[in-house]
């Protein structure tokens, strides 16, 4: 309806608005919204308000972001990155998009509209797609006599400086912590959220200390402080001696019992960098451990600090019985290592040729076929217990 039909309409519209009752109000409001798209409350005022021009009739708002253009490319790669959120996801597509066009064709059009879409309409558009996951349980078990030699972290340490790592343990147990099972390390550093993980049989102090060796022969930057929980993985001599025994001794410090929030930066990603990638299945063949190092070490911690943004928590304030928090923009942690000053040329030269090297689609195909491997092993030990039982 053009705008000198929709103002002749409008005021012949009236004349009945104001000669009916409230019931008759109702029906013609009904019928004008219907008819012209507008808002209720916007038609009452045009009504009841000044005289009509065509200046004040509003055009109808095109949408910008047109689902059936901007969803699929926008769905593939939300799905290869894990469900990230719209925050997160904004941050990631300019990192994932060249790599996407290598296969897939898109107009000029629709890429700047995937690189330009803020995080609400990116939400808006993939909430349909949202997906819920349980929770699984702990493993933790006390270390003893040498608790008392690791002291509690009291101090702060000075987290604008790559080098201060928490630690953490998951236990890919299914439903039972009997038996002898496959336990995942994670490490990762509270400045640039670099994380690195391992698969060792049994958290056996000699396995978890030779997989934290490896894990620092990775890393583009030295240890300057280590941080765990009170599991005795990490509470034994021969980690404390590995710590400690070198020429720059490194900080080991343990949280308090029963705070998991001391250890909130290597806890968060316990769902992230595990549960996503081998749920929550009994791994009890030892010939698994070296096919979840190999998804590991050669595609998945790569994935997730070299592709993967990531939001640090900068304040929060309680604002009666609210809290609330600001986060700072996404980054991966390669860009926050980029960033830092504490990092050599050299270092970061290394790491601008390994991301340079990398394609995060080939690398999500790769651990798609490793994890087939391992699940396949799974589903033939599930078939033997049921054949047993």
């Amino acid at each position: 309806m053009g705008h000198l039909d929709m103002s002749a309409y409008l005021r012949q519209l009236k004349m009945r608005y104001f000669q009916t009752d409230r019931k008759g109000k109702s029906q013609i409001l009904n019928e004008f919204c219907s008819t012209s798209g507008l808002h209720r409350k916007h038609v009452i005022r045009l009504l009841n308000g000044i005289p009509i021009s065509q200046k004040e009739l509003p055009t109808p708002r095109v949408k910008k972001y047109d689902p059936s253009e901007v969803l699929q490319p926008l769905k593939e790669i939300w799905l290869a990155t894990d469900q990230m959120c719209g925050k997160r996801l904004k941050a990631a597509i300019p990192l994932w998009l060249p790599f996407y066009l290598k296969v897939h064709s898109l107009d000029d059009s629709t890429q700047h509209k995937l690189l330009t879409m803020s995080d609400r309409t990116i939400d808006r558009l993939l909430r349909p797609l949202r997906s819920r996951y349980p929770k699984g349980i702990g493993g933790t078990k006390p270390g003893s006599f040498i608790r008392k030699q690791i002291p509690i972290k009291t101090n702060q340490w000075d987290e604008k400086i790559p080098g201060f790592v928490e630690a953490d343990t998951v236990a890919h147990c299914g439903t039972s912590l009997a038996g002898s099972f496959i336990w995942s390390i994670t490490l990762t550093d509270i400045y640039s959220g670099w994380t690195e993980n391992a698969a060792v049989w049994n958290k056996g102090a000699h396995g978890v200390v030779t997989e934290i060796k490896n894990i620092e022969a990775r890393l583009p930057f030295s240890i300057l402080g280590f941080d765990s929980d009170n599991g005795s993985e990490f509470l034994n001599h021969h980690l404390l001696n590995y710590l400690q025994q070198r020429r720059g001794p490194i900080q080991f410090t343990r949280s308090r019992p029963y705070h998991k929030g001391d250890n909130a930066h290597v806890e968060q990603k316990n769902w992230t960098h595990v549960r996503q990638l081998f749920g929550y299945y009994r791994l009890e063949n030892p010939q698994l451990v070296t096919l979840m190092n190999d998804i590991y070490q050669n595609e998945f911690n790569l994935l997730h600090n070299f592709f993967y943004p990531a939001m640090k928590l900068q304040d929060k304030i309680r604002i009666q019985s609210k809290i609330k928090k600001s986060y700072d923009q996404p980054q991966t942690p390669y860009e926050r290592l980029m960033a830092s000053a504490h990092i050599s040329d050299l270092q970061k030269a290394k790491l601008k040729q390994t991301f340079e090297s990398l394609n995060p689609f080939e690398l999500k195909k790769k651990i798609e076929l490793k994890l087939k491997r391992i699940f396949q092993e799974v589903d033939l030990q599930l078939r033997k217990k049921t054949i047993n039982f």
